[in-house]
């Protein structure tokens, strides 16, 4: 089992989200030698485009095109997630068995019911896996950090930081491109909203405004509910000018 300070894991409500929203984030982890995984929640059988076979086989293929070394999913009910204590325990399963550093979770707000609830039970899941006397029959594990990735989210906080993602951008939309059934032909998805332009034009506009604010061409945003540590401050990425 690799180390756990050498894994990153996504967690998503539904298929494709985490290419749209962290997608070259993960790949640019892969790159620099992380583990990376995918963990969704559901099998999207209440979208309205596709069916859950369909969105299957697309995200087995995104995956691929992302370059992570699993991804799983814990079957629970589209549209109709909840944060109770039995899904709190089988998600704090999969954690434990993942066992990573630092997780991307969904933002903390959102108009789909999914996203909200699933950023919550995310943080209470990583907390509850730390817990020995939970599930005692996995060794406990407790993720350092929770990241809420924040792309589309224009109603929420500021984010607390952005990843370059200037180089790994065109392999993220291709990954975005394997969802067919869901894109092709569209102009809105998930939190994006439409502007009457393809929705590969609408993300693409909106990985370059988040690259603007650290002076690069893409970019993908993410928040903290805690204070990001500096060690070096003349070694801060970004120009105040």
């Amino acid at each position: 089992m690799p180390s756990s300070d050498r894994v990153l894991l996504a967690i998503a409500a539904h298929r494709d989200d985490v290419e749209l929203t962290c997608g070259g984030t993960l790949i640019k982890a892969a790159k620099a030698g992380y583990r990376t995984a995918i963990l969704d929640l559901t099998q999207g059988e209440i979208g309205t485009r596709g069916s859950a076979e369909i969105r299957a086989s697309e995200a087995a293929q995104a995956a691929k095109v992302l370059g992570v070394a699993s991804r799983d999913n814990l079957g629970l009910p589209d549209a109709r997630i909840i944060n109770d204590p039995p899904t709190r325990e089988r998600l704090a399963r999969a954690i434990r068995t993942l066992r990573p550093r630092v997780v991307i979770a969904p933002p903390l707000q959102g108009r789909h019911p999914d996203h909200r609830v699933a950023a919550q039970l995310v943080r209470d899941a990583c907390f509850l896996a730390g817990l020995a006397k939970l599930a005692p029959d996995l060794p406990p594990h407790r993720p350092h950090k929770v990241l809420h990735a924040l792309a589309y989210r224009q109603d929420f906080e500021r984010p607390s930081f952005v990843v370059d993602i200037s180089d790994e951008f065109e392999q993220k939309m291709e990954a975005v491109r394997c969802y067919q059934s869901q894109f092709e032909g569209a102009t809105q998805a998930g939190e994006i909203y439409p502007n009457g332009e393809p929705l590969e034009d609408v993300a693409r506009h909106y990985a370059a405004y988040y690259g603007t604010l650290i002076r690069r061409r893409y970019g993908e945003p993410y928040f903290t509910t805690e204070v990001v540590m500096v060690d070096d401050v003349l070694a801060l990425e970004g120009s105040t000018f």
